[in-house]
């Protein structure tokens, strides 16, 4: 639709959503107390790439506790709008 540039946007939101994912996983680790610095390495990087888009969501929504469970609601909403645009560029 866009051509080259709805190209390279689409390649960018599809690294993005991955970043997002490794964020996930590494959370979750971290949760189960995963042992390694690679785990606090790649907790560290995913982090440093996603955090800058999370955190002014998270400002407008923030988490809901459950008990001792958290749940993101910005990492879900940011997570649904790469999608989304994704979809949209691509």
């Amino acid at each position: 639709m866009f051509g080259l540039i709805g190209w390279i946007v689409g390649w960018v939101l599809t690294l993005f959503i991955l970043v997002m994912i490794g964020r996930m996983i590494v959370d979750w680790a971290v949760t189960l107390q995963a042992r390694g610095d690679w785990v606090w390495k790649v907790r560290r990087v995913t982090h440093a790439v996603t955090e800058p888009v999370l955190s002014p969501v998270r400002r407008v929504l923030p988490p809901l506790r459950f008990g001792g469970f958290g749940l993101d609601l910005a990492f879900t909403v940011v997570f649904i709008a790469a999608l989304i645009l994704r979809s949209i560029v691509w």
